[in-house]
């Protein structure tokens, strides 16, 4: 269901002079309707749309005429008319199109005078003359051409004074372009006007070729020749300047060809001619005279590669490839073209020539197509799959399958799409199935990996050649692998693609091969079941891009599908509900349902009534555990096919119970969909009520509805209007003090579209109105929203109250506005930065009321009584000026003080929160229509120069060297007498020479103390406190400068925009002059090249972008040129390296990047990008300077400059071309000495990095996303290839000199981290001159470096650069290299060098699935004997620790694949025995003689260790255990316990020996052990001892946790009897050591896990009935609230609800009380907390307490029961299952005074008064509460409505009850305390004192609820005594 706008048609109306008016006047008739008065009543009519009626009126009365009318002066006088009016209209008014329909059936005998009257009219048209009117007379001609047959006669007629007319045009152009050189605003017009010229001149010879087909006009001298001559001549020319558009190019090209195919004789030799001037081999004898004068510049051997391209465009255009006309010479043409086509692919890299480049190959596919349909045998050689041509395009295609570019990618597609076709047409006949080229095609495809884009698109080609069947033959999990690649939605759509094309293909097959039915459930298997149990399983990525790509088309492909997936869903519905993570059958079950229903294949009423689907099923789904199962039941609701189906009460009902639970949603993803799907409801509602008006009106069709609806139309519409109210009534509910930030983005996002959707068209029925639901307090709500410190709200709230103004407005009394006003000024000058944007808010609220001028602003300013008696000025207009000048007058006064003290200012009035409001007031006036334009040209000007002093006082501080450390931060008295010493050394009176040379304080001394007095007086007074102050003013006076700044920019850019464009119109209309204007972009200079501090720069170039986007479309010449004369200005002062130069060279150069950014970033587009040309030919040639001299901060500034360039995205792919050089010059620079630059270097490498491979979205470093292959990366970066060898050469040169002096090359890093990125393709084939081979000994020689990393590194970078075939080969290569025995002079570096490379080729190895072939086995069978001829460098005999870890670690690996896949028969025994013969040779064995401080110790004990574990698991695996063989017994026994490895001294050891143990026991928990994971280690048999020993010895923590956590995980039957013999412990003390533990343990790990331990023990003894002492179990429950505090760590939270989950059933919601109710209640107390926390991850483990609870109730009651919720609702269900809990336990009356107490709360009102206040004084950015998703009165609410439920069932009372009266004196003490403290506040404190107003707010509802619930259980007569005492 989308939502569509109506699109409005606008057709201007034409008009007539008097003289034609005149003329139809003489012969209209009043008693008849005759022509002349059918076209007098047109022209009268000023609507466009009714003079089409009339015109269509027209040929029905011209019909009626007789045969003699031709020669009645009437009717002659209106054809007149009608030529005139047909050349008057615009080319694209409908109207035109209109006249020249109906004129086409204009009867005969009128024709001749209507081409009469039409020449007349065309011949006055051909006479313009002005350049700039001959694009209407071009529209002209062109619409004569286009299907008018009249039009078309006329130029027949004229047809030499056309062809001379625009022969004359495009010389003038080309005259008048030359002219206006530099002014790019007239030449873009003229390259468009030029472009139809030529697009005409081509529709002349194309559509009237008899005119020009007759032999006479070849003369040389006919005038038609002459004509014909100079078109070409002109066209010629413009298709070799290439300073012209390339659109202008391209259409040149094409016109070329057309007139050399009209004018060139004998038509055969035509082709043979064009392959000659392509490939340049022209000869000028054998070419006529005429072409040589005209197109001789065509003949030179060197056309440019552009003008090549653009021949070859319309070779293929404009010649017929079809039948074969062209002979063989046509044939030889089209694989000249091919070939010249192909060798310009490698040349042209610029974005729109190789979009281009693209685009024309996919037309010479489409030509190859249509000329092998009759082409000789020789040309189906040359085209076949196996050519040599066809390979070359394959090549193309590879490499540009993944183009970043849309348009690219596509048209290879369609080239692939094309070059399959023209292979089946080359062997048709033959079975195209079995075809050796197509069966290579599809192997190559399937061995490329699935994260290459171009895979699937030519899957999907191949699949229509060969069909589905062939391809599922290869590889039967085609299917699943799809799916699984689907979460990521890069890919999503391209694979939801390929699967719809394969799943069509494969239905189509079956329907042929078999009967109906017999296929289906084969189709299912396997195109819907996988899909299913994805939907159920999988990742919230991977099944919403399933859900939105795959599912619809798999519907829509066979709808019958529904059925299967809903009986399959339904059925496991109630096992599998899905988690916070999974969606379960449930959630699958919503999708399909909602998307099914979305595509109409599905009625909702329908599944309801039949009982498919229940509504509590739908219910459960909208308050799921999983986000997504809520939207998608939200979905179902809302969404459907038709948007005028009406909705049912059970929908609505549904609706208002999702709305209870789901607005406050932390994802803002979850929002948004919230938002839109009620829109579209509301959108239902709103289209289906008119329907049923429509009904109600007819009472026929009333009947026939009320049949289908069972009710009447007037019952449905008081339904919805309900139903809107009380939605309306929940949302401004929820807008209540302390409502959540994500709760009011909802409430006012649906009100907004609700007003927007019920907005009342005039004479339409309006089912609701929310107008009509506002009232004061509503109001007072939306106005109260602007205090929220999001923007958004703010945003939301403001548009909402504008949607309903009138009434917003008319609702406000005059003492409520004033006091809205006053806030509003007030807080315009707060020190805290968000109050600004508040009154900037409340401002432009205010200005929409017509009393403002009265009521507010008369005390403010006098009054101007002129401006009332104006009635033409709106009221929005008087207001907003009146409220710029009042703070206008208010800056200017500050900005007087502030001269005098910086310091008072920041303090007391810092000024950009006026700045700000000013801004806010003009964003939204209509510069357009403004009355009172002097008056603002004058509030302009103040603006500006208040501008220009405002940050006069502000700048020092930004632009001092640094700004944030300028102000001490301290509070001591010396620093306060500093901070006031700076301040006065920074004031504005000071020049700004003081930044230039450091001036000694003391000079200033004594004028200085003086002043100083007076500073600190002024400090003193202005605080009245202790000298605490000085910490808080040195933020502020930096926040107020940059602020301040910031403002001026913003406000600046905004006046700059009321320019007006044309500046040619009257100056005196624009508020701004174009000299304010200069002055204002020199104002952004001077800032953009002085500011240091970040925020005051980037927001000055916020303000800057505006002015340079508006000088580009500016049409003053002088302004469009300022942009370039600033970046040539700033260019040559970066070059010229002036000593007075203040540019800022540290801090990545400041604003100086923003500055030439801004510039760059508004140059049009689609234009020729001069600027950025010029610019990035200068900086990278000071980026990468030719000789050292230069000096290093031009250079430093050209890296920084590049960086931003670079990463700019505005740039797009207009900054590719330089890529190239900017990674040269990131190279060079890091290999420079000074630091500055390697500095900078790295960082522009980094930016570039991002630019050419995307930007990083995993953490996986090695993930093959962001790569790319070689042959892609050096085809478009081919300078790359010769400049990275060449790099690579020379840095592995140095590496291996036999001398001892090691040089290590700063570069090596950056290249290997470059080539790391790439990885070669399986298409990688022979016609690539860019291979990656050469690469491969330079990198491999690279693992010698001295440097560790960079030798992991070329481990890593070797695996891309070897084909998987090679890999064998290499892996012998390099174990071969290695040295045979510790030889003297074997450098250990290249060893461990090696190493690393055999490693990562052999894991990759590995890991490609190829291990069932028979070469896999060979070749890892000569590894493992390599290996084994190797195994000295893993014993004693190598001394070097690194290295033997290095050779470990391959080995383990080894071992690790061969345990795994021993069932395939691969038992290397001997290696085994190899392998133990290491182990015991080991130090583990034999003990270790060195300390811990050898290098690579700890490493190889790691390794030895994971090598031990490798081998027992393998020992332990079955196949080992069965094995009968004396070696295999031998194997079992192992050379090393696990026990040994326990007790060794290195934590290291012990801590992988006990992650092998704790994943051995969790897979025993789970009884499975993993599929092909070997066995698991055999665990001894006294392993508790060993662990309960280590338990209390263990030192280190990490160690101490994971034997914890094995402990936790044993089970406690088999470990409790051992603790007494082991550790001599009895249960009860071991539950308090673990008790202990969780209370003092060093880190949260430890304390989280004992606590687990701990619980686990006490459900363990509490079950089996043994006795723990009460203080235990207190202090038990004491250790889960605390771990259960607000600001505990998230382990802690979580570990608490794991604890209370584990004991829910057994203690929580027991049938009987275990442990106290106190502290029952207390653990449901933290339920609740944790139900409350910010973290959604806690908030979802808390729930899962609730679904245990909930569980247990199922069985018990027959109501339906919420079995898996989110937290809102899970908090409500808790309130509801503890109020059942108290009756269950029979303690209401002990428990409803604590659920009381819950109720109120334990609030200190007058502290918290206290400390808020000084929080107020205390920081500047306050944000109020800490927990931005609770809300105290949800909770207040949820709890009192289930209290409420319980006392009025159990109709509980509770006399003389100490603890209610105790509780009804604190509730009536605090309601006192609460009305005095709201007593105190200011007026209006929800904008002055926000966060104390909300939480009085919040603590006076909480006290009058507990207060009426304590009234209802007093029993009646006390309540009478009370009232009779009042």
């Amino acid at each position: 269901m989308v939502l569509k706008k109506k699109k409005e048609i606008q057709v201007d109306a034409f008009f007539l002079d008097h003289h034609q008016l005149e003329k139809l006047q003489r012969f209209s008739k009043a008693e008849e309707q005759n022509l002349a008065s059918l076209l007098l009543h047109c022209a009268e009519l000023r609507n466009g749309i009714q003079q089409i009626q009339c015109i269509k009126q027209i040929m029905p009365l011209v019909k009626q005429m007789d045969q003699n009318s031709a020669g009645d002066p009437m009717v002659k006088a209106c054809l007149d008319v009608l030529g005139e009016m047909y050349f008057s209209l615009g080319a694209k008014n409908p109207l035109k199109k209109v006249l020249a329909s109906s004129l086409n059936g204009l009867p005969g005998h009128l024709m001749v005078p209507a081409v009469q009257s039409f020449v007349c009219c065309l011949r006055e048209e051909l006479k313009t003359r002005d350049v700039y009117l001959y694009r209407k007379v071009l529209d002209n001609l062109a619409s004569c051409m286009e299907d008018f047959s009249l039009g078309r006669a006329c130029i027949k007629n004229l047809f030499e004074e056309v062809l001379q007319f625009l022969q004359k045009l495009l010389l003038d152009i080309q005259e008048e372009n030359r002219k206006n050189h530099g002014n790019r605003i007239v030449q873009t017009q003229l390259m468009h006007d030029l472009l139809i010229a030529i697009k005409v001149s081509m529709m002349l010879i194309q559509k009237l070729q008899e005119n020009i087909q007759g032999s006479l006009w070849k003369h040389s001298e006919s005038f038609v020749w002459q004509s014909m001559c100079s078109l070409l001549k002109s066209c010629t020319n413009f298709l070799m300047d290439a300073t012209l558009l390339q659109t202008v190019q391209t259409t040149s090209g094409l016109a070329v060809i057309l007139f050399i195919r009209a004018m060139y004789e004998p038509v055969e030799e035509l082709p043979s001619l064009i392959s000659d001037l392509l490939l340049g081999t022209t000869e000028h004898l054998g070419v006529p005279a005429w072409f040589v004068r005209n197109c001789g510049v065509l003949c030179t051997a060197e056309l440019p590669d552009s003008v090549l391209l653009f021949l070859c465009h319309g070779a293929l255009a404009m010649l017929d490839w079809k039948n074969g006309s062209m002979g063989e010479n046509g044939e030889k043409l089209l694989l000249d073209i091919a070939s010249v086509l192909l060798s310009l692919s490698s040349e042209l890299k610029e974005t729109s020539v190789a979009t281009s480049l693209s685009r024309i190959l996919a037309i010479w596919t489409n030509s190859a197509l249509a000329a092998l349909v009759s082409g000789s045998p020789n040309l189906k050689i040359k085209l076949n799959g196996n050519s040599d041509i066809i390979g070359k395009l394959l090549e193309y295609i590879y490499t540009h399958w993944d183009h970043p570019l849309d348009a690219i990618r596509h048209q290879t597609k369609l080239i692939f799409k094309n070059l399959l076709q023209i292979h089946q047409t080359t062997i048709a006949g033959s079975n195209g199935k079995s075809d050796p080229f197509f069966a290579r095609l599809i192997k190559h495809l399937l061995n490329l990996d699935w994260h290459v884009k171009g895979k699937y698109a030519s899957l999907g080609c191949l699949v229509e050649c060969v069909g589905t069947e062939n391809i599922l033959q290869l590889d039967r999990t085609i299917p699943v692998q799809i799916l699984d690649v689907m979460s990521d939605q890069s890919l999503a759509p391209y694979a939801s693609d390929l699967m719809e094309a394969m799943f069509t293909n494969h239905k189509a097959h079956f329907t042929l091969r078999f009967q109906e039915g017999t296929w289906i459930d084969q189709w299912h298997n396997i195109w819907v079941s996988p899909l299913l149990v994805i939907l159920c399983e999988g990742n919230h990525d991977q099944t919403t891009y399933i859900i939105d790509y795959y599912l619809p088309k798999l519907l829509k492909c066979n709808p019958d599908s529904l059925s299967y997936m809903i009986k399959i869903l339904e059925a496991s519905a109630d096992a599998n509900l899905g988690s916070c993570s999974t969606r379960g059958a449930l959630g699958a079950l919503m999708a399909c349902l909602r998307t099914a229903r979305a595509h109409g294949h599905l009625e909702l009423s329908n599944i309801m009534s039949s009982g498919l689907v229940s509504t509590e099923c739908i219910k459960q789904g909208l308050v799921h555990q999983h986000s997504q199962v809520c939207i998608d039941a939200l979905g179902l609701l809302c969404e459907t096919h038709r948007t005028t189906e009406t909705v049912s009460l059970e929908e609505m009902q549904l609706i208002q119970f999702f709305m209870m639970y789901n607005l406050n949603n932390q994802s803002p993803s979850v929002r948004q969909q919230i938002v839109s799907l009620l829109r579209k409801l509301f959108c239902r509602i709103q289209e289906s009520s008119q329907v049923l008006y429509k009904l109600e009106q007819n009472k026929t069709k009333q009947e026939l509805v009320e049949k289908s609806t069972k009710m009447p139309p007037l019952r449905i519409l008081q339904q919805y209007k309900d139903f809107m109210s009380s939605v309306c009534a929940r949302l401004f509910e929820v807008l209540f003090p302390g409502s959540s930030h994500p709760t009011r983005f909802c409430a006012l996002s649906i009100l907004e579209s609700i007003a927007e959707i019920f907005s009342v068209p005039k004479g339409q029925a309006q089912v609701f109105q929310l107008d009509q639901e506002i009232d004061s307090a509503r109001v007072q709500t939306l106005i109260q929203c602007f205090a929220s410190t999001f923007e958004e709200v703010k945003i939301l709230a403001f548009r909402l109250l504008m949607k309903l103004r009138d009434v917003a407005l008319n609702l406000q009394d005059s003492e409520n506005l004033d006091l809205l006003f006053q806030a509003a000024i007030d807080l315009s000058t707060s020190t805290k930065p968000y109050d600004c944007v508040t009154a900037s808010y409340l401002l432009n609220f205010l200005v929409y009321h017509k009393g403002l001028q009265h009521i507010c602003l008369g005390k403010w300013l006098e009054h101007n009584p002129q401006l009332d008696e104006n009635t033409s000025v709106s009221t929005v207009e008087k207001n907003t000026l009146a409220v710029i000048k009042l703070l206008l007058v208010n800056v200017e006064e500050e900005i007087f003080q502030a001269k005098k003290s910086l310091l008072q200012a920041a303090a007391s009035f810092p000024m950009y929160g006026r700045v700000h409001c000013i801004n806010g007031a003009l964003q939204q006036l209509p510069f357009n229509n403004l009355t009172l334009v002097s008056e603002w040209k004058e509030i302009v000007t103040r603006l500006i120069l208040m501008s220009y002093s405002l940050s006069a006082v502000v700048s020092p501080v930004v632009q001092s060297s640094s700004p944030e450390g300028l102000i001490p931060m301290d509070s001591d008295p010396e620093s306060a007498d500093r901070l006031q010493m700076i301040l006065h050394e920074i004031q504005p009176q000071d020049t700004n020479d003081y930044f230039m040379q450091a001036k000694i304080l003391k000079e200033h001394c004594k004028e200085g103390s003086e002043k100083l007095a007076e500073t600190k007086n002024i400090c003193m007074e202005m605080k009245g406190k202790d000298r605490q102050v000085c910490d808080v003013t040195a933020q502020m006076v930096l926040v107020c400068c940059w602020r301040s700044m910031k403002e001026v920019s913003l406000l600046l850019g905004t006046l700059c925009k009321l320019l007006p464009s044309q500046t040619t119109s009257e100056p005196s209309e624009g508020l701004i002059t174009v000299e304010q204007v200069k002055n204002i972009g020199d104002y952004f200079k001077h800032h953009l090249l002085q500011s240091r501090h970040r925020g005051a720069f980037e927001l000055a170039y916020a303000g800057f972008v505006q002015l340079t986007e508006m000088l580009s479309r500016c049409n003053s010449e002088s302004l469009h040129k300022m942009p370039e004369h600033w970046l040539s200005c700033v260019l040559e002062e970066i070059k010229s390296c002036d000593p007075s130069s203040t540019l800022c060279a540290t801090r990545r150069s400041a604003g100086i990047p923003f500055y030439i950014q801004a510039l760059l970033a508004s140059e049009p587009k689609k234009g020729k990008t001069d600027l950025l040309k010029m610019a990035m030919k200068e900086l990278i040639s000071l980026a990468a300077p030719l000789n050292e001299s230069l000096s290093v901060i031009p250079q430093v500034h050209a890296l920084n400059i590049l960086r931003a360039l670079y990463r700019d995205t505005r740039l797009g792919e207009n900054i590719m071309p330089y890529v190239a050089d900017g990674i040269k010059a990131s190279i060079l620079g890091f290999m420079s000495p000074v630091w500055a630059v390697r500095n900078s270097s790295t960082l522009l490498f980094s930016a570039l990095i991002t630019r050419i491979f995307g930007v990083k979205r995993g953490k996986d470093e090695n993930s093959k996303k962001n790569r790319m292959t070689g042959r892609e990366f050096f085809s478009r970066f081919p300078s790359l290839y010769p400049f990275l060898l060449k790099q690579l050469e020379l840095v592995t040169s140095t590496l291996n000199s036999e001398t001892e002096e090691l040089k290590i090359h700063p570069s090596l890093f950056l290249l290997l981290l470059i080539l790391g990125r790439l990885y070669p393709s399986p298409m990688d084939g022979s016609h690539s001159a860019l291979s990656t081979a050469p690469f491969i000994p330079f990198v491999i020689r690279c693992g010698d470096s001295p440097v560790y990393r960079c030798r992991e590194m070329s481990g890593r970078a070797l695996v891309p650069f070897v084909m998987a075939n090679e890999v064998p080969h290499t892996l012998l290569a390099l174990l071969r290299g290695l040295p045979d025995s510790a030889a003297r002079g074997m450098r250990q570096n290249s060893v461990h060098g090696t190493l690393l490379q055999v490693f990562h080729l052999l894991q990759s190895y590995l890991e490609s699935n190829q291990f069932v072939s028979l070469d896999f086995q060979q070749g890892l069978h000569d590894i493992i004997t390599c290996m084994g001829a190797k195994m000295w460098l893993a014993q004693r005999l190598n001394p070097c620790l690194v290295t033997r870890a290095a050779y470990l670690d391959v080995l383990v690996m080894l071992s690790t694949h061969l345990g795994k896949f021993q069932k395939q028969g691969m038992q290397v025994l001997d290696f085994w025995e190899e392998m133990k013969r290491v182990i015991s040779d080991s130090e583990l064995v034999c003990g270790i003689p060195y300390s811990s401080a050898v290098p690579g110790l700890i490493q190889y004990l790691q390794s030895i260790t994971k090598l031990v574990i490798s081998v027992l698991s393998v020992a332990a695996g079955p196949d080992i255990q069965s094995c009968s063989s004396a070696a295999a017994k031998e194997m079992a026994k192992p050379s090393l316990s696990v026990a040994h490895l326990l007790h060794c001294e290195f934590h290291e050891v012990r801590l992988l020996a006990l992650e092998a143990i704790l994943l051995c026991l969790k897979q025993r928990n789970s009884k499975q052990i993993a599929e092909g994971r070997g066995g698991v280690l055999c665990l001894p048999t006294d392993l508790e001892d060993t662990l309960l020993t280590m338990a209390l010895k263990e030192t280190n923590p990490q160690c101490f946790c994971k034997v914890l956590e094995i402990l936790y995980n044993m089970d406690l039957r088999n470990l409790l009897p051992k603790t007494e013999c082991s550790i001599k412990m009895n249960p009860n003390e071991l539950l308090t050591w673990s008790l202990n533990l969780a209370d003092n343990s060093s880190s949260p790990e430890g304390q989280t896990i004992a606590l687990k331990f701990a619980s686990k023990l006490i459900i363990h003894l509490l079950q089996n009935h043994q006795q723990i002492s009460e203080e235990v179990l207190k202090k038990w429950v004491q250790q889960i609230v605390y771990f259960c505090g607000d600001e505990q760590e998230t382990e802690m939270l979580l570990a608490a609800a794991e604890v209370l989950k584990s004991i829910t059933s057994f203690l929580l919601s027991s049938e009987k009380l275990v442990l106290g109710l106190s502290d029952t209640l207390g653990l449901w107390k933290c339920v609740i907390l944790l139900l409350q926390n910010e973290d959604l991850v806690v908030r979802d483990a808390a729930a899962e307490v609730i679904q245990v609870a909930q569980s247990g109730k199922k069985s018990n009651e027959g109501e339906f029961a919420f079995r898996i919720v989110n937290a809102p609702m899970a908090l409500d269900l808790a309130f509801g299952i503890v109020c059942e809990l108290l009756q269950r336990w029979g303690e209401i009356h002990a428990g409803v005074p604590i659920l009381l107490e819950w109720l109120l709360g334990d609030s200190d009102l007058q502290r918290d008064g206290e400390t808020s206040a000084m929080e107020e004084d205390d920081s500047l950015f306050d944000k109020g509460e800490v927990n931005f998703w609770a809300e105290k009165l949800t909770h207040v609410r949820q709890l009192s409505k289930h209290l409420l439920h319980l006392v009025s069932v159990t109709h509980l009372t509770l006399p003389d009850h100490g603890e209610l009266n105790h509780l009804s004196r604190i509730a009536l003490d605090q309601a006192h305390r609460i009305e005095h403290l709201l007593g105190a506040l200011p007026p209006l404190p929800e904008f002055s004192r926000t966060p104390e107003f909300t939480r009085l707010a919040i603590q006076k509802e909480r006290v009058s609820v507990c207060l009426k619930i304590l009234n209802l259980l007093k029993p009646d007569d006390t309540c009478k005594n009370e009232n009779l005492e009042k």
